[in-house]
């Protein structure tokens, strides 16, 4: 058995199979195939700038069809597919996100995270852990309004963490 299960998005707003497709990969897998399914939606959407309906496929990484060839010849038979509604309201992300790193929100910016030369960015928890664990000599400062121990707690899930930890993904 493998540690990864491979999965194909389509967009299900749109009659023509041609431009259905949105993306295609493998990722690891995880006891629940619907969190799973979920975090990829949630990936495509930040990723593509897609809020429309969706679906998503999941099926075995060791059994064809490869990504590849469903992003081309559509869902195979047999896989899980989860269905997502369209998104009405988005919010914007902490500019202490990497446009890359694809994962929401876990709050309001309560960080503002400084590089060497002191450029900084404010952050929500999640965002600016990530950023200061991909800066080397970064400080994390508390904002005015921060929860105590709010950069005390950022720094120390940023030690916990690979630099640019978004870029663990399988996916292409």
């Amino acid at each position: 058995m493998t540690d990864h299960v491979a999965f194909l998005v389509l967009r299900t707003d749109d009659p023509d199979p041609d431009r259905q497709s949105l993306r295609s990969g493998t990722t690891p897998t995880a006891p629940d195939p619907r969190a799973i399914a979920e975090e990829i939606a949630q990936e495509t959407r930040l990723t593509r700038d897609y809020w429309g309906p969706m679906t998503v496929g999941i099926w075995s990484a060791d059994t064809d069809p490869t990504p590849a060839q469903a992003l081309r010849d559509g869902m195979p038979d047999g896989a899980e597919t989860y269905t997502f509604g369209e998104v009405t309201h988005r919010r914007e992300r902490c500019p202490a996100a990497h446009t890359e790193d694809p994962t929401p929100c876990d709050g309001p910016p309560v960080v503002t995270v400084r590089d060497r030369q002191q450029a900084g960015a404010d952050g929500c928890a999640h965002h600016g852990a990530r950023l200061l664990a991909s800066l080397d000599g970064g400080r994390v400062y508390p904002l005015p309004d921060a929860p105590d121990g709010a950069a005390i707690e950022v720094f120390k899930a940023a030690g916990d963490l690979r630099p640019f930890p978004w870029a663990e993904r399988g996916d292409r």
